[in-house]
């Protein structure tokens, strides 16, 4: 792999990973409702299942997925559903007002969060389909491939976890805003609502060349 080629990848993962989604939306919410820290552990998960998917990828499972459509239905629907689960559960929340967590109140484990990445992070079969068509393009068939895939997984996920943690810690400053009355509430209506909206589009959402 060339220097040209790398920089070249280099602005396309930056452009993807600073796009808000899923993702990001997780890492927001997150850090708004337990904290930046939280928020981050959050971050963790994601990256983690994120590396899962580029591993898949790389074994070929994305070209499975790419011609099974049972299978991919399957995990499409599964995503679909988990993303609708968080946007019905946040559109639901009663709280007006956002209550910042003090050390004398009950907290969110880490664990629990750290799963919750994982899950938003793993939700979207089209992300092994993307990495399945994205990696090859910048891979020179001539040189050891694991070692092109090595650098090109680290530079992504160097950037993913650069843009989560930068909504995260800038999302924080707003936690305090949101205590102002029904500022939560209008908060959780907007994260509910985004989530939702990633689910449909999850849901229509065809394999390629289906």
């Amino acid at each position: 792999m060339t220097l040209s080629t790398w920089l070249l990848y280099v602005a396309a993962v930056l452009v993807l990973t600073m796009t808000p989604g899923p993702s990001v939306l997780m890492c927001i919410s997150t850090s708004v409702q337990h904290g930046p820290r939280r928020a981050l552990v959050a971050a963790l998960g994601i990256i983690l299942a994120l590396t899962g998917l580029m591993l898949l990828s790389m074994l070929g499972l994305g070209t499975v997925l790419a011609t099974s459509e049972v299978l991919f239905s399957a995990l499409k629907w599964l995503g679909a559903g988990y993303l609708a689960y968080l946007g019905i559960t946040a559109w639901m929340s009663k709280t007006s007002s956002l209550v910042v967590p003090d050390a004398s109140m009950p907290q969110v484990s880490a664990r629990a969060i750290f799963v919750r990445g994982m899950l938003v992070g793993a939700s979207n079969p089209k992300a092994l389909l993307f990495f399945g068509a994205l990696f090859p393009q910048f891979i020179d068939p001539s040189a050891p491939r694991a070692s092109q895939f090595l650098i090109l997984g680290l530079t992504f996920v160097f950037f993913e976890l650069f843009w989560l943690s930068t909504y995260s810690l800038t999302a924080a400053r707003a936690r305090h805003w949101l205590q102002q009355p029904r500022r939560a509430l209008a908060f959780n209506r907007l994260t509910g609502g985004v989530f939702l909206l990633a689910a449909g589009l999850l849901a229509t959402t065809r394999r390629s060349g289906a």
